[in-house]
């Protein structure tokens, strides 16, 4: 598992770099490389003198707490911003991730040979060191999951000829948010990202690209809501998300041990149950009442994701596909 860590720019913490850069420290496993985007932070140096820019800072202050990282870049960057990232690649000694657009929201050309070799000279690396990352973005319909397909197995055969480290196609389907949903009941959401991804295996002539996607969240980030989520639940299953949301009313958040307790009831409960993951063990508690409080949104998520995680890699291990 490679997780891309995307920092985005919030005007409620203080300083997003390193609050990240804490983080990290406390939750990143011992060898584990994070893979860090600071695409969307402002790339205007942060303090005066040699401090430098988001990804110079990155690099010092997990460089500092025994953290090892890989940044991202595109090949539209600045020389200021490759140059940078090529001071974090020297560092730590763990390559790049090269990510490329072929979202239909951010359309973007893709890079010719010669700008490929400009990107690779800038940051002192040969293919090899490289993760080519193809982001598909938002795929909300059949007809763009085709075309996103299309446009995928076109970007891997216009790069074939450089010899990546890893190769990766990443598209998420989830929607933006839950509003219109139905309460008190469970609504299926198609994985047309993983059906993306098939169909982009299937069209492959070539070494297999790995899968990736946004996990049980929307490709973009939303713009903060206020107001408490109603308990929800977004349950991965081999071809859709099963998604409960419940009307809030008990106090609290107590009516998501109802809503716990109807999913693992139901059919969409594995067979490994509590095993299945750290976050199905915390909904089976839920369902069983054995905790004092039933969590609020960011543990949903959490626990949602954790689950998403331990499915899909358990399917690409057993079935070849997520």
């Amino acid at each position: 598992m490679r997780p891309v860590m995307e920092l985005v720019p919030d005007p409620d913490v203080r300083d997003v770099l390193e609050t990240f850069c804490d983080r990290a420290m406390d939750a990143v496993p011992k060898g584990g490389v994070l893979t860090v985007d600071s695409g969307a932070l402002p790339t205007t140096r942060v303090l005066e003198g040699e401090a430098g820019g988001p990804m110079v800072r990155l690099s010092e202050s997990l460089g500092l707490r025994g953290v090892a990282m890989c940044p991202v870049v595109r090949y539209t960057d600045s020389r200021d911003v490759l140059a940078e990232a090529s001071q974090a690649i020297a560092r730590h000694q763990s390559g790049v991730c090269l990510r490329v657009s072929i979202a239909a929201d951010v359309p973007e050309r893709l890079p010719d040979y010669g700008q490929i070799r400009e990107l690779l000279r800038a940051l002192h690396l040969d293919p090899e060191e490289v993760d080519l990352l193809i982001d598909a973005g938002p795929v909300n319909s059949s007809l763009v999951r085709d075309q996103l397909a299309d446009h995928a197995l076109a970007a891997l055969t216009a790069l074939s000829p450089w010899r990546w480290r890893r190769e990766c196609v990443a598209a998420g389907a989830f929607p933006a948010n839950l509003t219109g949903f139905p309460r008190g009941q469970v609504t299926p959401i198609a994985r047309r990202d993983a059906q993306l991804w098939r169909r982009v295996l299937s069209g492959c002539r070539g070494r297999p690209p790995d899968f990736g996607d946004f996990g049980v969240t929307h490709p973009r980030m939303p713009k903060k809501s206020r107001g408490t989520p109603d308990p929800n639940m977004r349950y991965t299953t081999p071809d859709a998300w099963q998604v409960f949301v419940y009307p809030r009313v008990r106090s609290g958040n107590d009516d998501f041990f109802t809503l716990s307790a109807d999913l693992v009831a139901s059919p969409y409960w594995p067979a490994t149950g509590a095993r299945t993951s750290w976050g199905d063990a915390r909904l089976n508690e839920c369902a069983m009442r054995q905790r004092s409080k039933a969590g609020g949104g960011t543990d949903w998520r959490a626990w949602a994701t954790s689950h998403h995680l331990a499915v899909v890699t358990a399917n690409l291990n057993t079935l070849g596909h997520p």
